[in-house]
């Protein structure tokens, strides 16, 4: 079931402008927390068994040991570029912060942001470097994804000024909230910036913006303080050619026109918590969809069989021989191991429904 890079990058490209692709993308990714928590052998195994899921995998001859994040180190608490304390109890999985630099506003003329040149908000980055991992990629033909980090523009205002006091600061019509966003947007734009000059197919705006029911901040706050922002730093890549994907997490039934509305491709979102029926309903054949696969009920809870049918009804429902569908799964700790070989097994057969 191999297939070479221009393949997958040039079915890509069809499924999302929907060219009638040979097969809808799968991504199965794992979490850096499975490979302890997972007996490796078995998960090399079942890797090695899926092919079309891992193109080009190598078993590691010795036990295998990730490079985790540095926001995801057991009992290592991390600060980033922006100030923000992170801390988390298992490694590779991603913390929380826990400590804001700017729980006192007052502090903000003190305040400085980082500069992108040398960072991208979780660490330093080299942009030479950069340069020549995209050359290389380009080289084999693979598609070529960048972009912000996870929590680019509101998780990092909470970040920066926690939660709650964010909420207040824009219910109440805060004056210095606009020129903390501004600086943040600068920051994000110079990211951008950099890797459009650089040269990307894909440019990635992960953000987190659902709870399990509704979303974190209202529409009418996300349109006044959020969504100017989020329009203004995409335009950019829109302007050079590149594709535009959003991912966010959570419940977005109320936000998910304004995300589409500012210059999304490809919107990536959960599919149990927002509903199969709705995500149909609303935006089948209309923009390309990246299914974000339950991890929180059927392939947590379920049994092999149920597994199945989820995939093969989100295939039914979503898909068409057009294109417009991609399905990506997260694999952390606590998934049933039979229900992990018939996901994988699903993915790869139902990635083929339309053939």
């Amino acid at each position: 079931m191999g297939i070479n890079a221009n393949s997958i990058r040039d079915n890509y490209f069809k499924v999302v402008r929907f060219e009638q692709p040979d097969f809808i993308p799968m991504h199965f990714h794992i979490n850096d927390a499975s490979y302890h928590a997972y007996d490796q052998s078995w998960l090399f195994d079942m890797v090695e068994a899926h092919e079309f899921l891992f193109p080009g995998f190598k078993r590691h001859a010795d036990t295998y040991v990730p490079t985790y994040l540095p926001n995801a180190r057991k009992d290592t608490p991390f600060t980033d570029d922006f100030g923000c304390v992170w801390e988390t109890t298992d490694d590779g999985i991603t913390g929380i912060v826990t400590g804001h630099p700017l729980t006192n506003l007052d502090d903000i003329d003190g305040y400085t942001f980082p500069d992108p040149s040398v960072c991208y908000g979780m660490g330093p980055i080299d942009w030479d470097a950069e340069a020549d991992k995209l050359a290389e990629q380009k080289r084999r033909g693979d598609i070529t994804m960048r972009g912000l980090r996870h929590g680019h523009t509101f998780l990092q205002l909470c970040d920066i000024r926690g939660y709650e006091a964010l909420i207040y600061d824009m219910a109440e019509g805060e004056e210095r909230l606009l020129p903390l966003i501004h600086s943040l947007e600068a920051f994000n734009q110079g990211i951008i910036d950099r890797y459009t000059a650089i040269g990307v197919d894909v440019m990635m705006y992960p953000e987190d913006l659902g709870m399990q029911i509704g979303p974190m901040i209202s529409p009418e706050l996300f349109r006044e303080y959020i969504k100017p922002s989020y329009k203004r730093i995409m335009q950019t890549a829109i302007e050079k050619g590149n594709l535009i994907h959003m991912h966010s997490d959570g419940h977005l039934h109320a936000l998910c026109d304004d995300l589409v509305d500012s210059g999304v491709d490809i919107i990536s979102l959960q599919d149990l918590v927002n509903g199969i029926d709705w995500i149909s309903d609303k935006y089948a054949g209309k923009i390309c969809i990246e299914l974000d696969i339950d991890r929180q009920k059927i392939t947590a809870f379920g049994t092999p069989a149920s597994v199945d049918a989820l995939i093969r009804e989100e295939v039914d429902k979503l898909g068409s021989k057009q294109g417009g569908l991609m399905m990506v799964y997260g694999l952390y700790p606590g998934i049933p191991v039979k229900n992990v070989e018939a996901l994988m097994d699903a993915m790869e057969r139902y990635a083929f429904y339309y053939s």
